[in-house]
């Protein structure tokens, strides 16, 4: 099942990583991903209407890979799961959530920043893990250099990520997504300025098809 989440989010390529302050928001940035051709999404749950906006996008758009983010107890693994959410990321590595999801057969990226994270991340049988925050902890040099250690090991950068420097991230053999939140910043949702929002997933779509065919 995770192999499979993993080379479906590989075929979107950026994930747009989302913060919603209010669900109502929800369904008009659903539609604005999916028309721009990023059909995912990874709602963090740092806001209150992080799960009623998981259902939302889970129920209005049954094609769309719709992820929690910002995942940090395994009670919250629930509340996202049954909310509809088909895959769960964290900004670090809790063995905890990685086996509570892996014993639910639920597709699990934790976050790493340094080897031994990652090689923690191998242990618990892991191959694709989130690298968080990509830019502030070496960005591309430092997974290029960590991946030759860990060959069968692929990234998720995530944070500090842009449209001026997604092309490079894309282009590695190492990485199999971006996250990247350029795209639906809080005061384009908030403004509910979903045209212009789908505007600019359609470029980062774009880059995607460029740089990966």
């Amino acid at each position: 099942m995770s192999a499979d989440m993993w080379k479906q989010l590989g075929d979107v390529g950026i994930i747009p990583v989302v913060v919603l302050n209010d669900a109502k928001y929800a369904e008009g940035l659903g539609k604005a991903l999916m028309e721009g051709g990023l059909p995912a999404a990874e709602v963090t749950f740092r806001t209150d209407a992080a799960e009623e906006s998981i259902r939302i996008l889970s129920s209005k758009f049954p094609d769309m890979l719709v992820g929690a983010g910002t995942v940090l107890t395994t009670e919250q693994v629930d509340r996202a799961v049954n909310a509809g959410a088909k895959f769960i990321v964290a900004p670090g590595l809790d063995p905890d959530i990685v086996k509570y999801c892996q014993s639910k057969n639920i597709p699990v990226c934790p976050g790493t920043q340094s080897p031994s994270e990652v090689t923690e991340a191998v242990k618990l049988g892991l191959d694709h893990v989130k690298f968080f925050p990509a830019e502030n902890s070496g960005g591309l040099k430092m997974i290029n250099a960590m991946g030759a250690a860990f060959v069968n090991v692929k990234f998720m950068p995530t944070g500090g990520i842009n449209a001026d420097n997604v092309t490079d991230y894309l282009k590695s053999p190492k990485i199999f997504c971006c996250g990247g939140s350029w795209m639906v910043k809080k005061d384009l949702i908030e403004g509910e300025k979903f045209d212009e929002i789908k505007e600019m997933v359609k470029t980062a779509a774009d880059i995607v098809k460029k740089v990966r065919g």
